[in-house]
């Protein structure tokens, strides 16, 4: 199985720069090529939240536009900058989101790995928080199926990456959802969104790592203090390689046009020198 990431698209509407200078709309779109002309040809896109910027019905057409000309099932949950209502309006037509009300969240059955997507938003805050209710629900989903490879998705990140301006907008009560995955030796990753960088980590023996930037990328700045910025780094794509056996490897594939691909080897078989 082959699974993509993309994250933190942050569309506005009627093709508005973020923050004055980022063309999102145009990043999703070149994006959504990529996606559907990788190859072998990719199973399903995880968007793991920010889609668009403000979580006005208007930026969730303009998102749904630039989403028509993807070929491939995908299934995406909300982040601090959606608006949970817009967004579950927006993707009504979707099947994986039927019955969601209170919360974003639900599973995918259709695949020999098992995804999660978790909805960690708390309206109004720009971090994310776990209340008792979804905790339970992430509990009982996992034990229900113990013996099942599976894949949970989600905006916040429960940990500290060492970027001290995102880290407090993270999951603020990240350790008490460790406790939880911890329980259920069946989950093979947990990827998240949010800082708009490349990070993984391991914590428990569970894989986390955080999605490569769709658009802008905020700076790697691991000092104590640092400004809150960001940078126009080539944006990138997370690709979760998976085994029949259920091993889950992941890598990242940059988005844009690069010189090659040159071959190592001349046409007798040597090495070129």
């Amino acid at each position: 199985m082959l699974l993509a990431q993309i994250t933190d698209t942050h569309i506005k509407a009627g093709h508005r720069l973020a923050y004055g200078l980022v063309d999102t709309a145009a990043f999703l779109e070149a994006t959504v090529a990529h996606l559907n002309r990788f190859q072998p040809t990719i199973d399903a896109v995880i968007i793991s939240g920010d889609l668009v910027d403000g979580g006005q019905p208007e930026e969730y057409t303009a998102l749904r536009e630039l989403l028509s000309g993807l070929k491939l099932p995908f299934f995406a949950i909300p982040g601090n900058h959606d608006e949970r209502g817009n967004f579950l309006a927006a993707f009504a037509d979707q099947p994986y989101l039927a019955g969601c009300e209170d919360f974003a969240h639900y599973t995918v059955e259709d695949y020999p790995l098992r995804l999660i997507g978790l909805d960690t938003t708390l309206p109004g805050k720009p971090y994310g928080w776990l209340c008792e209710e979804r905790l339970n629900w992430l509990d009982e989903t996992l034990a229900a199926q113990p013996e099942r490879p599976t894949f949970v998705f989600q905006h916040h990140p429960p940990f500290e990456t060492g970027v001290t301006f995102m880290d407090v907008q993270n999951l603020r009560n990240g350790a008490e959802e460790i406790a939880v995955l911890a329980k259920h030796r069946q989950v093979r990753h947990v990827a998240c969104g949010h800082v708009h960088r490349p990070v993984e980590t391991t914590i428990e023996g569970i894989g986390f790592s955080i999605g490569p930037n769709a658009a802008h990328s905020v700076i790697l700045d691991l000092r104590e203090k640092p400004e809150p910025s960001f940078t126009l780094e080539p944006p990138a794509i997370r690709l979760f390689w998976v085994s029949d056996d259920g091993n889950l490897v992941s890598h990242l594939s940059f988005v844009g046009s690069f010189d090659g691909p040159h071959p190592f080897y001349e046409p007798d078989g040597s090495l070129k020198d």
